[in-house]
């Protein structure tokens, strides 16, 4: 049992220790802090870091199991699911076909982040920044070697709505998958490499500003980053759309 792993209970409460358990395995989970496929400490582990007996571990257990959160295998353990969020509403490639349902996802975006942006930023522990601090770096790597870095950028807007302390933010972003960042009318191919290089910048500029602000704790200049932020990726879609109905 790692220092790590006793850092997972440390939410428990009573007095429902099945219910405390099982959430905060839940909110590991969804944070991306237990990632998919990854063990789960063993049930002797379990029992020793939070002090419960073997039943109120298993029932936790069989919690995350019927929501499709964890998976067990005879002899090896519990194992995060590899698609541990529950779908039954979706945003898929062939919905965004056009620019025009781009916008509408955007705007979608919009009325979420907005609120989320502000919350995180009177929520946000210090977890929470060291989380989007690792996605932010990530997203800068991306941009630096030229690339879309549509993964790395549904990885740090998502963070965002993990510190709001409010799972069903980052649930609800977890239906679209990172199909909410649209490589497909980013166009870099068809940009020069000033072009591209003035893309990534404007992109770091946007997003470290939101990062400093969740950060700093201010939440009316949380709520203008992300929706400056949105409204500016709004703005360049529609002069696109614009320029493909003119050509």
């Amino acid at each position: 049992m790692t220092d790590k792993d006793n850092a997972l209970f440390t939410t428990i409460r009573q007095p429902n220790l099945r219910s405390g358990l099982a959430d905060t395995l839940m909110a590991q989970i969804e944070s991306g802090d237990l990632k998919p496929g990854q063990r789960l400490p063993t049930e002797q582990a379990i029992m020793a870091a939070t002090g419960v007996s073997r039943t109120i571990v298993r029932e936790a257990l069989a919690t995350l199991r019927a929501k499709g959160l964890i998976t067990t295998h005879q002899g090896l353990g519990a194992f995060v699911s590899n698609d541990p969020n529950p779908r039954s509403f979706s945003i898929i490639p062939n919905d965004l076909q056009s620019i025009d349902e781009v916008l509408r996802v955007l705007e979608l975006r919009m009325g979420v982040e907005y609120e989320a942006a502000g919350l995180a930023a009177l929520r946000r522990t210090p977890e929470d920044v060291e989380r989007m601090q690792d996605r932010l770096d990530a997203l800068d790597k991306a941009l630096e070697k030229g690339g879309y870095g549509a993964q790395e950028d549904y990885a740090f807007h998502r963070s965002i709505l993990v510190a709001t302390q409010n799972s069903y933010y980052s649930r609800l972003f977890d239906t679209f998958g990172d199909i909410m960042v649209p490589r497909q009318w980013a166009r870099l191919d068809k940009m020069t490499a000033f072009e591209r290089k003035r893309h990534a910048a404007r992109m770091r500029r946007e997003h470290h500003a939101i990062f400093a602000a969740i950060r700093d704790g201010n939440e009316a200049a949380a709520r203008r980053a992300i929706r400056s932020h949105l409204s500016k990726s709004a703005a360049r879609f529609e002069e696109l759309r614009d320029a493909t109905n003119l050509s």
